[in-house]
């Protein structure tokens, strides 16, 4: 394991590499974390290993106001995370072992993997978006947002969400995101990966997005919360069927 940082128009990003034992040339998967999330967590962790043993190298970053990263998490963005993934994408196309490229993330990171696939799609072979968070933007417009309700209009300086203090231009940011139009960019295999039992992220827009996808697979892990829990090897497993089929 490498650990390092990746310099994002000023902001230090923290990132970790492991690479597959004995292997000189490999494919390479940038794994982010979600909101509040870094790049410790279980369940990354677990895809993170998962990924390895498919053969596959894996870049760890985390983004704006997260983990070990620079950035103050209640002024983070989706913008910021955008700007952020895209440095860590860039830095990765540098690596000379790397064959092929994939992005995948949990969460918030899953929504930033959406839109990443999109912007980058010459780039990435396939995504695999983990428990995605794509409603967000539309719940900025809606005025309901991460157990929030504020006036969409009319959007407060700061904004309490789980009693973490977020400034109000994080809504600001999101009004503005079309997921949709980044998914009608990318062509390439999209794995999205669910829990049954997700109490935060719908069901419904997961399927969702595998319909709009052009080449969408969908594993719904039963039973499984958000994160996961008490199922990580059966999200595990299929990441690392993904890989290896």
């Amino acid at each position: 394991m490498e650990e390092f940082y990746i310099d994002s128009d000023g902001i230090r990003l923290h990132a970790k590499l492991d690479k597959p034992e004995g292997v000189e040339k490999c494919p390479l998967c940038i794994l982010i974390h979600g909101f509040t999330g870094h790049m410790e967590e279980d369940h990354i962790i677990a895809a993170q290993k998962a990924m390895n043993e498919a053969g596959v190298a894996v870049l760890r970053a985390e983004m704006y106001g997260h983990g070990g990263s620079g950035g103050e998490f209640r002024y983070h963005t989706l913008y910021k995370w955008v700007s952020n993934a895209l440095s860590v994408v860039r830095y990765a196309k540098s690596l000379d072992f790397v064959t092929k490229l994939y992005l995948s993330g949990h969460s918030q990171g899953g929504l930033l993997t959406m839109l990443i696939g999109g912007m980058c799609a010459d780039d990435l072979d396939a995504i695999l978006p983990l428990s995605p968070a794509w409603m967000i933007p539309d719940g900025a417009r809606n005025g309901q947002l991460l157990g929030m309700e504020f006036d969409p209009k009319h959007i407060p300086e700061t904004l309490v969400s789980w009693d973490l203090e977020l400034d109000g231009d994080y809504v600001r940011v999101a009004q503005t995101i079309h997921v949709e139009d980044e998914i009608e960019r990318f062509d390439g295999p999209v794995l999205l990966v669910h829990g049954g039992a997700d109490d935060v992220v719908p069901m419904a827009w997961v399927e969702k997005a595998q319909q709009l996808y052009r080449n969408a697979k969908l594993v719904c892990v039963a039973g499984a919360d958000h994160c996961f829990g008490g199922h990580i090897e059966e999200m595990a497993a299929a990441i690392r069927n993904f890989f290896t089929e």
